[in-house]
């Protein structure tokens, strides 16, 4: 059986490479050497021996328990990180950072199909990896479902099990990794079990009778904006084609109306060529817009047809 991340060697060419995606049942797809990833039959794939693949050491494998005088009821986290050879791929690690001894299952929901993929125990202060996946995927990610009982010797009440279930997105990768001494690699790291906050009801009731807060204050925008979406957002290569046309045209029209609130004679935005689907949107919008008096293609010997200036009526 084949998991992502196995180094692996075709059957009929001198080819190897690492499995960085599950096709079908039949199918995976294979990253090699060259950084191109091809869809290969599992029949005509075989195992490099002594070619330890990434993955972080199960829960059967013994790791040493560490004793706490204090005990501890929260600190149940999930590490991605990315593999160190095919870095398409990601392993989940769920650290176990309580006193308790975990019970732990992990199930997927992908359009109503489910899938058990992970059931061990995982002792106090250990860590045991559970699924992985391709990160490029991420759209098409099912639904995680995790189910958590908690046990302990000790004289301690005991608690309601976990249950919970996440739908990843970008956002939850595109903060900065952090170094995590569990795995001992740089890693995202999720709080499974952080503690849900309380609302202060007399502060909530005490806004209630609050004057109205100040709006906050419009930024004048610069005379040339960027739209390419490396400028606009850090997480972009977790973003679809659609999400980054709709985050795009959103922050074209913040600050095409930034710049008429601030009477701002004209502005310059830089689209770029591609295919032109947004150079197409933004004509649209400014075209039929009553403050804009017209518009053309900006410094052409710098930008081509890659930036349109808009002038605003006086």
């Amino acid at each position: 059986m084949f998991k992502l991340g196995d180094f692996v060697r075709f059957v009929d060419e001198k080819r190897e490479g690492y499995v960085t995606r599950v096709i079908d049942a039949q199918t995976l797809g294979v990253t090699d050497t060259d950084g191109f990833e091809i869809p290969v039959s599992v029949t005509n794939l075989t195992h490099v021996h002594g070619h330890g693949s990434n993955r972080v050491a199960q829960s059967d494998e013994k790791q040493s328990v560490v004793i706490d005088e204090e005990f501890k009821e929260t600190g149940i986290f999930l590490a991605v990180a990315e593999d160190s050879k095919a870095s398409s791929v990601v392993h989940f690690t769920l650290i176990n950072n309580t006193s308790y001894q975990l019970l732990l299952s992990l199930k997927t929901d992908k359009k109503g199909i489910y899938k058990g993929e992970f059931a061990s125990v995982v002792q106090a202060k250990t860590s045991t990896q559970i699924y992985s996946a391709n990160l490029s995927d991420l759209e098409i990610w099912p639904d995680f479902i995790f189910q958590v009982l908690y046990f302990t010797t000790a004289n301690v009440k005991p608690v309601a099990p976990l249950n919970l279930t996440r739908k990843f997105k970008a956002k939850d990768f595109s903060g900065a990794k952090k170094q995590v001494t569990e795995i001992n690699k740089y890693a995202w790291l999720i709080q499974l079990d952080e503690p849900v906050q309380l609302i202060d009801a007399q502060k909530l009731k005490e806004s209630f009778f609050r004057g109205e807060t100040q709006k906050p204050k419009i930024l004048k925008p610069a005379t040339e904006i960027d739209l390419h979406i490396e400028k606009i957002r850090d997480d972009y290569q977790f973003l679809g084609q659609s999400e980054i046309i709709d985050i795009q045209l959103g922050y074209f029209q913040q600050m095409l109306d930034a710049a008429i609130v601030h009477q701002m004679p004209s502005i310059v935005f830089i689209h770029g060529v591609g295919n032109g689907t947004l150079r197409h949107h933004i004509h649209k919008t400014i075209s039929k817009h009553p403050q804009v008096r017209t518009f053309m293609d900006a410094r052409k010997e710098k930008f081509g047809f890659g930036a349109t200036e808009v002038v605003f009526k006086a």
